[in-house]
């Protein structure tokens, strides 16, 4: 299906792409990005693309303004010969080959040869200025980066291009934002941040739709605006829903295979995402998502805006802040009566004087954002207190899963990667249930659902399953050594039989969704192994993070996993894809003690079998018990001989080894 360009009934769409560290997020990476947004099959005068730099790195300008050349070239050659892949990074993989339904194949293979050689070029310009200390000669349009520190600067907005002759057939806007930084405010992570591109957008476009990605989520389907778009623009007659916003399934591409580090969330996406959509709709993920403007306004379904009275200028001042510009735009948004309203009909470089006003510090101040209006604040996980509080208005939401499917990104391929990044979202998770946007109190004050409520609660509660996941791992091995007490019912009695069956039913349950889902047996293993590791870690250091900020003695902090632009192709062997990776963090040492602890209690239980009196079967549970917490923590056994990054860190040995002394020095004196 192909829309006719340029069709006046389509709604304007503002697209945003953060990102956060050049470093940690290579800037190849967000170029890929936005080509494909700028990619997409819808008309070109109706998009426009805000790139959010929250590290005003001089070398993603730079990238940025590069591939932009490229684009002039390589959106046209899209739509021409209707490419499906429109990420050039995917689309020219070294194993690619030139396949086109095209009448013209001499044409087609001419213009893809093309093509195909300017992305090289482009690509090898990015990986070129990544090796130098300054990607270019920071004059003339990048005087602004000149001797620039990411933690204190002012806001820097830039258009890259300008579509002036609003041409549907070339290439978008492309508006480069940095918001301004100090040292002593508080800028609120990637929420601040797109509300800065929210503010931004607002003064140049205008657009009534916003659809925001991270910068390593690609277009996978160019049709992915016109897919979204069916739900928010779909009148049903009586049965008529007017969602908040469509939320597309967050998939992988060049996923390893049977998910080894059980990451890819194939099964949570299935049940629970779909499982929200069947009550108040899903929960926002932060990515792949297109927005309402007027939902992030504020607005709720049954509200009702009477100019003059919601819509003084008094009110709107106190909720948007005092640039003027912004109130009015704001104020044609919410009384807006279909998405066919808005956009700006001025010259976007007109308006970069004031919005480099609005991305400013200090403009949020006394203002509503981020507490009524906007991406809210108070959490790690933005993402998930801003769709609580649109359910809690009375908001529904809508789950898109076109085929193929819309985005697609990389996901973090090595040990270290993958426990920071549960620790943020554990953290952000269980910090929510102790803000006014919890959602027992939204269940109660608002209009959020009691069964949305226990949804939410499923996943907000993730990081209280270490604190039981840790005592059944610690218990057997106690028990063992104690030689005291018993943690399990013994093998002979009927007793047994409960623990036993509990289990096998959970892990039967488990196994029937990994198969419902399309994934193998192994990989709901690997994914029950990755679960224990995760809760032994990420989670029990998620709840102490909050547990210190409910104190007051530090604040969460938003940490940037790792992106790979290679997807780990280069780092590792084929052979050692897959393999768990280690690094000084003291998030290893609650897990490497959990081994240690039960290889303890293995050996002492030998050592007594064999050489004293004492040792009997009535052990026989806490044994098996100990057994799959070793089998459960493999990849931390094979750690404690393995090599560089294959390894466990001594200092961590050390630690964990002088916890296991200490518990087996209470439990052998039984004073624990």
């Amino acid at each position: 299906m192909i829309i006719e360009r340029g069709s006046s009934e389509l709604p304007e769409v503002d697209m945003f792409v953060t990102t956060a560290d050049p470093e940690l997020e290579p800037p190849i990476i967000t170029v890929n990005t936005m080509l494909s947004l700028l990619a997409a099959e819808y008309p070109t005068d109706k998009l426009a693309c805000y790139v959010s730099d929250d590290s005003a790195s001089p070398l993603t300008f730079y990238s940025l303004v590069e591939a932009i050349k490229f684009a002039k070239l390589w959106v046209p050659f899209c739509k021409k010969y209707n490419v499906s892949v429109r990420a050039p990074f995917r689309y020219f993989k070294p194993d690619s080959q030139p396949c086109s339904n095209a009448s013209s194949h001499d044409e087609f293979l001419q213009d893809w040869m093309k093509i195909k050689e300017e992305y090289g070029k482009l690509y090898l310009k990015i990986e070129d200025a990544c090796k130098r200390i300054e990607p270019c000669d920071l004059s003339g349009d990048y005087s602004d980066f000149s001797n620039i520190d990411r933690r204190n600067h002012k806001s820097i907005v830039k258009v890259i291009h300008e579509n002036k002759e609003a041409h549907s057939e070339g290439v978008s806007h492309v508006i480069y934002v940095a918001r301004e930084k100090r040292p002593n405010y508080l800028h609120n992570n990637k929420a601040g941040a797109m509300n800065v591109l929210n503010r931004v957008s607002a003064l140049m476009t205008n657009a009534p739709i916003m659809l925001n990605v991270d910068c390593d989520m690609y277009v996978n389907n160019p049709l992915v605006i016109l897919q979204g778009l069916c739900f928010l623009l779909y009148d049903g007659g009586n049965d008529k829903k007017d969602y908040a916003f469509v939320q597309f399934p967050q998939n992988f591409y060049d996923g390893l295979k049977d998910d080894p580090y059980g990451n890819q969330m194939k099964v949570t996406q299935e049940f629970l995402a779909r499982g929200m959509a069947g009550i108040q709709g899903p929960s926002y993920t932060g990515t792949g998502c297109l927005h309402r403007r007027k939902v992030i306004y504020g607005s709720s379904p049954d509200e009702k805006f009477i100019e003059g009275i919601q819509l003084s200028n008094e009110n709107l001042q106190s909720t948007f802040g005092n640039s003027r510009e912004l109130c009015e735009s704001a104020a044609k948004v919410l009384q807006a009566k279909d998405l066919t309203v808005g956009g700006s009909t001025s010259s976007i470089t007109n308006s970069v004087e004031a919005a480099c006003q609005v991305a400013n510090c200090a403009y949020e101040f006394g203002t509503g954002w981020g507490r009524k209006v906007g991406w809210m604040y108070g959490s790690v996980t933005e993402d998930t207190l801003t769709s609580l509080t649109i359910h809690a208005r009375g908001w529904e939401t809508a789950y898109c899963t076109p085929d193929p499917p819309a985005f697609l990104g990389c996901t973090p391929s090595n040990g270290p990667v993958i426990i920071l990044q549960w620790k943020r979202w554990s953290t952000g998770l269980f910090e929510i249930l102790f803000t006014s946007k919890s959602p027992l109190i939204l269940t109660l004050a608002r209009k959020l659902r009691f069964r949305q409520c226990l949804a939410y609660l499923r996943f907000l509660l993730w990081a209280l399953r270490s604190i039981f996941e840790v005592c059944y791992a610690i218990l057997p091995a106690y028990c063992i050594i104690s030689n005291s007490s018993h943690f399990l019912p013994k093998i002979n009695e009927a007793a047994t039989m409960i623990p036993i069956s509990i289990m096998v039913i959970y892990k039967l349950y488990t196994l029937s969704e990994y198969i419902q889902a399309g994934e193998s047996l192994r990989a709901w293993w690997n994914n029950q192994r990755m679960w224990k590791v995760v809760a032994a870690s990420s989670l029990l250091f998620g709840i102490l993070s909050v547990g210190l900020k409910v104190v007051g003695l530090s604040e969460t902090v938003f940490e940037v996993t790792r992106k790979d632009s290679t997807n780990g192709e280069n780092d590792e062997s084929n052979s050692d894809k897959g393999r768990f990776t280690f690094d000084e963090s003291p998030m290893f040492i609650p897990g490497t003690f959990i081994l240690l602890l039960n290889l303890t209690a293995l050996l002492v239980f030998a050592f007594r079998t064999i050489y004293g009196n004492d040792a009997n079967m009535m052990y026989l549970a806490e044994i098996i018990c100990c057994k799959m917490v070793v089998i459960y923590f493999w990849a931390f056994f094979k750690g404690l001989f393995g090599r560089g990054n294959y390894g466990i860190p001594l200092p961590t040995i050390i630690k964990s080894g002088t916890l296991v002394l200490l518990v087996v020095q209470f439990g052998i004196r039984g004073k624990w």
